[in-house]
């Protein structure tokens, strides 16, 4: 098997407003692209600032599309019964035709419940209007007429529909991802049953994986993303570190039912949050035990729920690629780049 490729994800969630905010994010991938990530996926949120601060994923990645070269520019994820697909698919489009077909989509059909009113979408539909625009979304990268009529997009999205992802916690979900062939994409935030709070999360991943692998056409190729939070630092800030990290992961926590979270400890609060935080040697350690990595094609590191500042964001990045990737085996550079968009 190949060597997963290294990405890195954002949802924008510097404590800043929200042009700092787009600066950050965007010289984060600008670094991230020199480093030789593969890819750089950008969360979408409506409707405030602490879930995540981008509405628009498009617009901020064609910015990033002028100050990169080789790094792929992705979703993460749009929420796609909220989204109208047909733009959807011209505003990918565009991009894709700025960035020399650099695009991969994430789409999901979760999102936060409140959203969905202010666009006059139902929350219990949600999987019935994903599916309806999935069809429409496939419909106009293909080439096709949209909706029964003989509208096709501009510009042509050429081979982006082979290049879209679905987000699932779910066997089933993985079911149907690789029965559409698309890519798997995986989060750290996969919840565990109560009553196995220390479960590992590849325990959980890795029957998600196996059903998708099983379900992809013949002769497809798997791409599986598997999302992990990692702040990696030099000793001297590896307190520094820790104490940023404790609020953020108290309140993730807090949401996994049966665990304690305001009595946790520190340790205990990285290990229910599948939090990766520390020296290199620390965080080598903690990832070479996720047997999920290397059932993975690529792997996506993000900050979020550590605070961290935009300096320590930026060296995190630095160490991962040029210290963490080669003892993990990670793959980077514009090979892997140019790999991730030929879809093997």
């Amino acid at each position: 098997m190949t060597r997963p490729r290294l990405g890195l994800f954002t949802r924008l969630l510097e404590e800043a407003g929200p042009a700092d905010r787009y600066r950050f994010a965007l010289e984060q991938i600008a670094r991230a692209d020199e480093l030789g990530f593969a890819s750089a996926w950008v969360a979408q949120h409506h409707f405030g600032e602490h879930e995540g601060g981008l509405p628009s994923p498009f617009v901020l990645l064609a910015a990033a599309a002028q100050r990169t070269r080789d790094i792929a520019l992705a979703t993460g994820v749009l929420t796609l019964p909220i989204d109208d697909p047909l733009r959807a698919a011209e505003d990918a489009s565009v991009l894709d035709a700025l960035s020399g077909g650099r695009v991969q989509l994430g789409i999901a059909a979760g999102g936060t419940p409140t959203s969905f009113p202010a666009f006059g979408r139902e929350p219990a539909r949600r999987r019935e209007l994903f599916a309806e625009h999935l069809d429409v979304l496939r419909d106009a990268l293909a080439g096709r007429g949209i909706r029964g009529t003989g509208s096709r997009i501009y510009p042509p999205a050429g081979d982006l529909g082979r290049r879209i992802w679905q987000a699932t916690f779910s066997v089933d979900g993985g079911r149907r991802a690789g029965e559409a062939g698309d890519g798997l994409m995986l989060s750290r935030t996969q919840v565990r049953p109560e009553d196995a709070l220390d479960q590992p999360l590849h325990e959980l991943q890795l029957p998600i994986i196996e059903a998708y692998r099983s379900a992809l056409p013949e002769g497809a190729s798997p791409r599986v993303l598997a999302s992990r939070t990692a702040l990696v630092v030099d000793p001297e800030d590896r307190d520094r570190a820790l104490a940023l990290a404790e609020p953020g992961l108290r309140a993730l926590a807090a949401g996994q039912s049966g665990f304690d979270a305001a009595g946790a400890s520190i340790e205990e609060l990285v290990t229910i949050t599948d939090t990766h935080v520390g020296t290199v040697e620390e965080v080598c350690e903690t990832l070479a035990a996720d047997e999920t990595l290397p059932a993975a094609t690529d792997v996506s590191f993000q900050v979020h729920s550590i605070a961290a500042p935009h300096e320590m964001t930026l060296r995190s990045l630095e160490l991962l690629a040029m210290e963490v990737a080669p003892r993990l085996g990670l793959a980077t550079g514009p090979e892997a780049a140019a790999s991730l968009r030929a879809g093997t």
